[in-house]
């Protein structure tokens, strides 16, 4: 009788030691699998975000293509391919291009600085180190960049720096892109894996928050990235047409203001600039413009993110910023739907009512 106690402790010991060891190894191959594709992770989520994105545009596709599953997903992928490179090569080109005059002109001794307007000096704060910064540039450049050549070998590496890191994004988007056209053409698939993991994740909520989740994502990639990419595509507009110095950068850095939902700070020192270089008439149009493109996104943004999905500001700023520091550049985008995705699920977590989408 004594002896019954000892089996019974024994077969448990030995049970607890089984389970720790099957728990022990799955993660261990749960560890395994997260280090081999950790590399690809920012492709493979960036992909997912754009393969759900166009999804609908690439169904109607297919259905005009009659049914052709593969050709529609190679026209798709090679749409949005050309969507990403065309711009970002014009606005290369120009940016080049205004680096070889100023190169030239640096060389042939013919830059010409207009003096500073004398209301510079009644700035707050930056006013009169501004106004004679400007005046030594205009009257002797070679002393003023000799003044200034530590700051400058600074900007330089910076701006070096930065192009190397948007060279690398534009890569790993491109990257992405395909991924998401591969998970396109195999979209039957990928939507019964989705199906599996919602419904494993959800239980019975499962399809309902499958929904939430790919409505949430489209909403956000129209609502945030699209209007972002009008009002960046507007303003290089209008920093070509008055002619500003590096108007290929200035568009990129208005690209990336607008995603953190503060365009309107690189709007303003390139309107500064006009009103200080040109004619006020041509500033004025210019300023004008400007005011009509930082608006646009009070217009836009409600008409895009659709009814019943928007998203707070403050969520998306946190997303974006947060998404910055954890992925570089390419978080921006990542970090804004993933919080904003991720936002929603957790308010319909709360609710429990049913989630209409």
């Amino acid at each position: 009788m004594a002896s019954e106690p000892l089996v019974d402790n024994r077969s448990y010991v030995d049970r607890a030691v089984e389970v720790s060891t099957h728990v022990g190894l799955v993660f261990l191959l749960a560890a395994a699998c997260f280090l081999i594709l950790r590399p690809f992770l920012a492709l493979i989520t960036w992909g997912v975000i754009i393969a759900i994105a166009v999804y609908p545009a690439y169904r109607k596709l297919q259905l005009g293509l009659r049914g052709r599953r593969v050709l529609s997903a190679v026209l798709t992928t090679v749409l949005l391919l050309a969507v990403l490179v065309c711009p970002l090569v014009l606005l290369a080109g120009t940016f080049v291009g205004g680096i070889q005059t100023l190169a030239a002109h640096l060389k042939e001794g013919t830059l010409v600085i207009p003096p500073p307007p004398a209301s510079i000096e009644t700035w707050p704060v930056i006013g009169v180190p501004l106004k004679s910064a400007w005046s030594l540039a205009s009257t002797n450049l070679t002393a003023a960049l000799k003044s200034f050549a530590p700051q400058i070998k600074a900007v330089v590496a910076g701006l070096l720096s930065a192009s190397a890191g948007i060279g690398l994004t534009v890569l790993q988007f491109a990257l992405s892109i395909v991924v998401a056209g591969v998970l396109l053409a195999n979209a039957g698939g990928a939507s019964e894996v989705a199906h599996s993991f919602a419904n494993r994740i959800f239980g019975e909520r499962g399809p309902e928050f499958e929904r939430l989740a790919s409505s949430t994502i489209r909403s956000v990639t129209t609502g945030i990235l699209g209007v972002a990419l009008i009002q960046s595509l507007l303003a290089a507009i209008g920093f070509l047409a008055a002619g500003l110095p590096g108007a290929g950068l200035w568009a990129i850095m208005f690209l990336i203001a607008a995603l953190l939902q503060v365009g309107a700070l690189v709007l303003l020192p390139s309107v500064i600039y006009m009103f200080a270089i040109s004619s006020v008439t041509k500033a004025v149009i210019f300023a004008v413009w400007c005011l009509i493109v930082a608006l646009l996104d009070n217009v836009l943004k409600p008409l895009l993110l659709g009814r019943g999905v928007a998203v707070p500001i403050a969520v998306v700023f946190l997303g974006a910023i947060g998404g910055f520091v954890a992925m570089g550049l390419i978080g921006l985008f990542v970090g804004a739907i993933v919080l904003s995705v991720g936002y929603k699920l957790f308010t319909a977590w709360l609710d429990p009512a049913p989630v209409e989408t």
